[in-house]
Formats: structure tokens, sequence, C-alpha cells
């Protein structure tokens, strides 16, 4: 039991959340590549981004695992966002600041999703990595190179929005 839940009640409710956090995050995403505030979609996105990485360090984990890490690193790039978004309004380099944290924390997300979707979609399982601890070395190149595009393109986008996104001053036409 997890908050009075049972494991699988809670981990679909970690799935919504974690599935909300995905799709307005590319709403944000795409409305920063064309220079779009997007105040609610963007608070909307950041809390269950941050609910996401809360519930996650709720499961019945004993010991430090690549999720916790995981978990970590997007809470502390989200601390960055929160704090470029709602305290220093994006002002300087907190803008560039805002969306490398904001973009890298929901690449974590993708991330653990493709991970995730590897482990338990029963077409992807059959390409799914074996994994041993501490770091094993995949025995299928289909999980790497879904990374691997997953990585490019979040890298791509996020160069992209760090140049377009510039909150109150107009694109060229």
């Amino acid at each position: 039991m997890i908050i009075g839940l049972s494991t699988s009640a809670f981990t679909t409710i970690h799935v919504v959340i974690t599935l909300i956090a995905i799709v307005t995050s590319f709403i944000v995403m795409f409305g920063m590549i064309g220079n779009k505030r997007l105040p609610g979609w963007t608070a909307i996105c950041l809390l269950f981004t941050v609910l996401t990485s809360a519930t996650g360090f709720m499961f019945p984990i004993h010991g430090f695992t690549p999720a916790i890490g995981t978990g970590v690193i997007s809470c502390l790039l989200l601390i960055v966002a929160l704090i470029a978004l709602y305290a220093k309004h994006l002002a300087g380099a907190w803008r560039r600041l805002y969306v490398v944290t904001a973009v890298a924390a929901f690449w974590f997300n993708v991330f653990v999703l493709i991970v995730q979707s590897f482990e338990k979609v029963p077409f992807l399982n059959a390409a799914a990595p074996m994994v041993g601890p501490p770091f094993a070395d995949p025995v299928n190149t289909h999980f790497i190179v879904a990374q691997g595009v997953a990585l490019v393109v979040f890298v791509a986008v996020g160069v992209l929005a760090a140049i377009k996104f510039r909150p109150g001053v107009p694109l060229p036409a």
C-alpha cells in the first residue's frame, strides 16, 4: 500500500500524472519554439512534472537505483526552472536557464517513458535490453536507438527553443 492505495492503483495514478506532464510539456516546448509564453499550460506542465517526480519517490524502492538518480536530477532541474520562471521572471540569463532546465526535465520524463515502454509493452519488451546490476551492457540496440533519437530530438528542440523563446520580444517576420 502506498498512501492508502494499492500499489496497482497508485501506479495507475502515477502513470496518468506522468502522461499529463508529458503531453503538457510538448505543448509548452512547442510554445517556446513559437515564442509563446503559455502561462496556464506552463503552470500545469510544471505542476504535473513535479508531481511525477514526487510520486516516483513514493514507490517502495530500497537503496539507490537509476530511477532514484533520475528523480533527484529531475527535481534539481525543476527547482532551477521554477526559480527562473517564477522568482527571476526569465530576466537575462534566467530565460535560457529556464528553457534548458525545463526541456531537460521533460527529456527525463520521456527517457523514463521509453524505459518503461521497453519493459512493459509486449512487442517492445522483446527488444528490451537485459538489465543487471549496476549498469549492464544492453543486449539489443533498439533501446539504445530509441533513447539516442529522443536525446538528439530534445537537444535540437532545446537549442531551437533557447534561441527563439524571447517572451515580450516579437519574432521577426
